[in-house]
């Protein structure tokens, strides 16, 4: 992914509210684990106020050069109320692509929220906001404005590609994408082992902790 162009693409169909309003019910571990642990962003997190919530939402995705957000301007033309903006500056940290103003007026249009593999600066004004604002770091020096770059479509964020109209979701352990069609069953196996896991902290806390299952995991393993 290292040719850029200037397509601009609708974006996908929103997906399903009722799903969404789930997902942020649920922590990101816990989606995580039901996708086979083998996806999800490295090197992002938050830097927003921290909330109970998850953040999640429809990707509307946007892939710019290192430091120019010209691209990520228009790209607000193609969000919705409830829309997460995924933003691949290629992870580059020597211009911040987005700050304080622009992630006020995210906020105002009603997006879910703003991933960034690249810069942000306006960290402290961000930081006492519950805004979901994720980014792999900082920088004072600001954007360009020369393009090029390209609105909906496939983007590397961390190591994770996101698809225009995946579910992105966030917390403070990490961000996590996956298309819309395999949100019932990820919800629903995510929400089984929650009611699990409510169960083991309670054993915990009552002072009790069965580690009876390492037997077998032991028995399994190779060494």
């Amino acid at each position: 992914m290292t040719q850029f162009g200037a397509r601009r693409q609708p974006s996908a169909p929103q997906a399903d509210a009722k799903l969404i309003e789930l997902v942020r019910g649920i922590p990101v571990p816990l989606l995580s684990d039901n996708i086979h642990r083998g996806t999800g962003s490295v090197g992002l997190r938050a830097w927003h106020k921290p909330t109970k919530s998850t953040m999640a939402g429809t990707a509307v995705t946007v892939r710019t050069r290192g430091g120019d957000n010209l691209a990520v301007l228009r790209a607000f033309d193609f969000c919705r109320p409830g829309d997460v903006l995924v933003i691949d500056a290629g992870g580059d940290l020597t211009n911040a692509v987005i700050g304080g103003i622009m992630t006020a007026g995210a906020a105002m249009l009603g997006l879910a929220g703003v991933v960034v593999d690249g810069a942000i600066r306006d960290a402290g004004e961000i930081g006492e906001r519950e805004f979901p604002v994720f980014a792999r770091g900082t920088n004072h020096r600001g954007p360009y404005k020369n393009g090029p770059g390209e609105i909906n479509v496939a983007v590397n964020v961390g190591g994770m590609i996101v698809q225009p109209g995946d579910i992105v979701v966030g917390d403070l352990d990490g961000l996590l994408a996956f298309p819309a069609a395999d949100a019932p069953a990820v919800i629903d196996k995510a929400l089984a082992q929650q009611k699990k896991e409510e169960w083991q902290m309670e054993e915990i806390r009552s002072g009790r902790w069965d580690r009876s299952f390492l037997d077998a995991l032991e028995a399994k393993a190779i060494n």
